[in-house]
């Protein structure tokens, strides 16, 4: 497939463009600033603004799906399914956040009372963004959220899936590697079970 990665040069986006080549995937790499992804086969690098509408519509067209790798704060929903519908891309994945999980029954992990507040502007917006998607009412996407801590690790290929509610282990430990959540992301997109949906990931 053809698919256009916004936000290809951050943490979890290279490790997305990673698990994409891997598989024999043609990618257009987008962000601000490029200059830090290296170049190779099958790998095209383009510079574009996740708020612009007009910007990415000309950089999305003619490919199988996008797939948004980008901070929240930085980028707007909207202005990004403009782009992907005018440009008739036919789907969008986006890797969502562990913040708008639920830890209890109409809990949400950012309205717990210890959540870090280094992590609410972003998880918030995350959170905003989710409840634009769910409004689209006739638009192809899915929203990938990660465990609450989400790091750099290994691609082990042993993980769980789940729906709403954040997944903790039985330590106790809520966690997913940047690596796996890449490989689940990619399988959702080569055999697509979560149209339309939020699902998530954990060990």
């Amino acid at each position: 497939m053809r698919i256009a990665l916004v936000g290809v040069s951050g943490h979890v986006g290279s490790r997305i463009l990673d698990e994409l080549l891997r598989r024999g995937h043609t990618v257009t790499g987008i962000a601000r600033d490029v200059k830090s992804v290296v170049s190779r086969p099958g790998l095209e690098l383009r510079v574009g603004e996740a708020r612009s509408t007009a910007g990415l519509e000309p950089l999305l067209a003619s490919h199988d799906a996008v797939i948004s790798a980008t901070r929240f704060v930085s980028s707007d929903p909207k202005a990004l399914i403009a782009a992907v519908r005018q440009s008739a891309v036919p789907r969008l994945l986006v890797v969502g956040g562990a913040g708008s999980l639920e830890v209890a029954p109409g809990l949400m992990l950012v309205d717990a009372p210890d959540f870090p507040e280094a992590y609410r502007a972003e998880s918030l917006a995350g959170r905003d963004c989710l409840s634009v998607l769910r409004a689209e009412p006739d638009f192809d996407w899915t929203v990938l959220c990660p465990s609450a801590e989400f790091m750099p690790g290994e691609r082990t290929g042993k993980f769980r899936l789940g729906g709403d509610q954040l997944l903790t282990g039985a330590d106790g430990r809520s966690w997913i590697s940047m690596e796996d959540f890449a490989l689940a992301m990619v399988d959702e997109l080569e055999n697509p079970r979560h149209n339309r949906q939020r699902f998530t990931i954990g060990y």
